[in-house]
């Protein structure tokens, strides 16, 4: 039998928001956020997930604070983490893939891009 692949998506801009609205969110429906501000979630809505793609800047938590925590959790460090960003900074990119990031991609996607990602998915899978 098949499993689902849950993909968890963060990003601040509401036209690109698919899933969480900033990191802190995020690390709540991954059961790493505070547990007294995720009084509002229940151990049912903690997230499984197989990958994380999310935005690098964001308010309150960047996509890189996201990536630290996420490759710090013993339930979680094997999870690929993808960073988006709409700016070319080649010391973020490095920073970013030598703290664990599966990818970082630059805003806007172009098709090329969403097909390496797909072929991330697909592998996250197996």
């Amino acid at each position: 039998m098949d499993e689902e692949l849950h993909v968890l998506a963060v990003d601040d801009n509401l036209i690109d928001l698919t899933t969480a609205e900033n990191g802190l969110r995020a690390l709540e429906y991954l059961g790493l956020g505070d547990p007294q501000q995720t009084e509002s979630l229940t151990t049912n809505s903690v997230m499984k997930v197989n990958l994380i793609i999310t935005d690098y800047c964001m308010p309150g938590m960047t996509g890189f604070e996201l990536l630290k925590i996420v490759k710090e959790s013993s339930n979680l460090k094997e999870v690929p983490v993808v960073i988006l960003s709409s700016e070319n900074i080649p010391t973020r990119i490095n920073k970013c893939l030598a703290s664990g990031a599966q990818m970082f991609m630059q805003k806007p996607l172009k098709l090329s891009d969403v097909e390496k990602l797909k072929g991330h998915v697909l592998n996250c899978r197996s």
